[in-house]
């Protein structure tokens, strides 16, 4: 009985995580579209005059007013590019990332994601040293400066 609950239990865990890692990826073939649409009225941009890029700005220069859903495909573009520029494209799934944060393996996975530089694996390690909970709470709050 045990084991039939612990492959079940595995098998809950294993399928969010895949399901958010092929999402991930739908979503950044949507972005380099909306990118594409974008920077096609602009001349000449470099890649911090794009992350820079406001609708004010954009209509400064295109003379266009920006609509909502192109305002925030501008905002989900420079996300994507920022992420991308600085890095963050991990290979380990966010659903990995929760499923660790909880079972107190956070400090790892933080860990190679920043190439073992920084200090938010080793503070992440002290506080689950500590206390399990502000561990846990920590490594959550940082999860966005990953994903």
């Amino acid at each position: 009985m045990k084991q039939i609950f612990l492959l079940m239990l595995m098998a809950v865990v294993s399928i969010p995580a895949f399901a958010i890692g092929t999402t991930a990826q739908n979503d950044w073939a949507q972005n380099v579209e909306g990118i594409a649409g974008l920077t096609a009225d602009l001349p000449n941009m470099n890649l911090e005059a794009f992350l820079d890029l406001t609708p004010n700005k954009y209509r400064e220069i295109t003379g266009e007013k920006l609509g909502i859903k192109r305002t925030l495909q501008l905002k989900a573009a420079q996300r994507v590019v920022k992420k991308h520029a600085k890095g963050g494209d991990s290979d380990i799934p966010k659903g990995l990332y929760i499923v660790g944060a909880i079972f107190g393996f956070a400090w790892i996975l933080m860990g190679v994601m920043d190439d073992w530089s920084g200090d938010n694996w080793w503070v992440t390690l002290l506080l689950y040293c500590a206390c399990g909970l502000p561990g846990v709470i920590y490594s959550l709050i940082k999860m966005k400066d990953y994903y």
